[in-house]
């Protein structure tokens, strides 16, 4: 479950990035509609991922339950982290888009 909260969470960053406010803060920078889009469809697809790996690995019952456990989880953490240490969720969200892949490949 470890890698389906990854990837969730880069999932939940990628829609972050995607808010034009969001993105001027953390990155510095005005984003161009192609880029938000592109973050915008990313995002969705990193959720959509981390279903399917949740499913994959549990069955629908337990699986859906615990994903939606886990994603709460990674939101709250973007939700009271956001406001004080955004830097440090941006790098946790790198970090985690690396390792989350990383894991369904070790456990393959």
């Amino acid at each position: 479950m470890l890698s389906v909260g990854l990837i969730g969470f880069a999932g939940f960053a990628g829609l972050c990035l995607a808010m034009e406010k969001h993105f001027n803060e953390l990155l510095g920078r005005k984003p161009t509609a192609v880029q938000l889009r592109a973050l915008r469809a990313g995002g969705w697809a990193l959720l959509l991922l981390s279903l399917v790996l949740a499913v994959q690995g549990r069955g629908w019952a337990l699986g859906l339950v615990e994903w939606s456990a886990v994603l709460m989880a990674g939101v709250t953490l973007w939700v009271f982290g956001l406001p004080y240490q955004p830097r440090l969720l941006l790098g946790l969200a790198a970090a985690s888009l690396l390792l989350g892949p990383l894991l369904v490949l070790l456990a393959l």
